[in-house]
């Protein structure tokens, strides 16, 4: 049973479109300025807590290019690799930039370097706290701090209680206030955690064909605990 319900439909690609932006508006109207080229900017560092957002923002945006037929790549910092530091790539995201190596953070550094002299390309980079609170090489810290830097703010009750009504809205079925609120009171309140248990919730539902209450919540949450 535990495996069937972890067995949850693909979400859905990160794009901008499906970014509840709470208090990240001028962050969210920046990369849309990115991606059509209204933009000059070439450095944007955005920091934050787990599941705020982050990486969603990072995979959107390169999705985006992709989809013009532009080059672009996503990489987490953990498994950067040297191709990734392609000064032909047009945007280049690197994810949880405080856990690069030792080695990847000198690469990172000249690449930086180069990427400001001799390319227009584009360079997002995310981490957990700001550039100036990151335990990597200072001067790898300067370059970061070099161009934009947002926070990306988690949401709040309320857009948490949205995002979740609206991502319920696009598997067909409504989610009542109740069961938002149960969900924040009983589950990890980050959005990957409360998006996770949804899919379930929802798939549990279907498998037994019946409607998602409360009830039918406790006994998933039982079963998969």
């Amino acid at each position: 049973m535990q495996q069937l319900l972890l067995d949850i439909h693909p979400l859905p690609s990160p794009s901008l479109a499906n970014f509840i932006p709470g208090r990240n508006q001028e962050l969210l109207h920046l990369l849309r300025d990115l991606l059509s080229g209204q933009s000059k900017e070439r450095f944007v560092y955005l920091w934050g807590h787990a599941g705020c957002g982050k990486t969603h923002l990072l995979q959107a945006v390169v999705s985006g290019y992709v989809q013009q037929a532009a080059k672009a790549v996503y990489c987490c910092a953990v498994n950067l690799h040297e191709a990734a530091l392609d000064s032909k790539f047009d945007c280049i995201a690197i994810d949880d930039v405080g856990n690069l190596s030792a080695s990847h953070q000198i690469d990172l550094f000249h690449w930086y370097n180069r990427l400001r002299d001799e390319s227009r390309s584009v360079l997002l980079v995310s981490g957990t706290t700001a550039p100036m609170h990151l335990a990597l090489r200072q001067d790898l810290v300067t370059r970061l701090g070099w161009g934009l830097v947002y926070q990306v703010h988690e949401l709040t009750e309320a857009e948490k209680m949205q995002a979740m009504q609206a991502h319920a809205a696009m598997y067909g079925f409504e989610l009542s206030q109740e069961i938002c609120l149960y969900l924040l009171k009983h589950v990890q309140r980050d959005m990957p955690s409360l998006i996770a248990v949804l899919d379930a919730l929802n798939r549990y539902a279907l498998m037994h064909r019946r409607q998602i209450t409360i009830p039918l919540l406790r006994e998933l949450l039982q079963v998969t605990s």
